[in-house]
């Protein structure tokens, strides 16, 4: 796999290590960044997003690697490999739990965390790829691009705000979504719109997939409550 378009975060403190890990991921092809301190890594998470794949130690200065992973999984879906000399049972099942999608006891063999590394990439493109494209009863909405297409033909482009209520919706398909929550998911908890901004987005909805907006197939009003999301028949 050519991997000179692919980006590496590393986040470790003990320098020798860095340096041997970043020279041999850069001997792979690979683009790498390096950060040695948990207070500068953790300010880091608004560009994680950029990142294939995060490399993170446990024991940082500042900051610890748990506190990263959570915060850097709460914005990006990109895998991170913890590494670290706690490697008991414990300590592996709390990086999972925390969002991790791997983790490597030190020391550790280069090829193998070379192995895990194309591994987890791989992983998050097959990903990635799946949940590119979601599908409407005729339409295709690319969650990338967002375009919206029938028969191959584009039919509209949604803003991003749309695409993330679309996703929202795919995610909890079949439940029965608060306005609240909803509000919440995507404006956040410090933004002030009312419930009517929730409406007007469903009503646009309805006109772009709906085949009779006021007998909806996919966005159902829950009177009192909020809307469920029906995507498959």
């Amino acid at each position: 796999m050519p991997n000179t378009s692919k980006k590496i975060l590393l986040i470790e403190d003990e320098e020798s290590l860095s340096n041997v890990v970043e020279l041999n991921l850069k001997l792979e092809g690979f683009n790498v960044d390096c950060i040695s301190n948990g207070r500068t890594a953790f300010d880091h998470a608004h560009q994680v997003g950029q990142y294939d794949l995060v490399i993170l130690d446990v024991m940082l200065p500042e900051v610890s690697g748990w506190d990263i992973c959570e915060m850097y999984k709460s914005v990006a879906d990109t895998p991170i490999l913890f590494v670290s000399a706690k490697g008991t049972s414990s300590d592996k099942i709390k990086g999972l739990k925390l969002g991790a999608d791997d983790f490597l006891a030190k020391p550790f063999d280069l090829e193998e965390l070379l192995l895990r590394v194309q591994v987890l990439i791989l992983r998050h493109q097959g990903k990635k790829s799946n949940e590119q494209t979601l599908n409407l009863g005729e339409f295709q909405v690319n969650l990338l691009t967002y375009e919206v297409k029938k028969d191959d033909q584009l039919i509209s482009t949604l803003s991003k705000r749309e695409i993330k209520l679309l996703q929202l919706f795919h995610e909890h398909e079949g439940e029965v979504l608060s306005r609240d929550f909803i509000l919440d998911k995507i404006w956040g908890k410090d933004a002030y719109p009312t419930s009517r901004t929730i409406d007007n987005y469903i009503l646009s909805f309805r006109k772009l997939f709906e085949k009779d907006a006021k007998n909806p197939e996919y966005f159902h009003s829950i009177r009192g409550v909020g809307y469920k999301f029906v995507g498959k028949k």
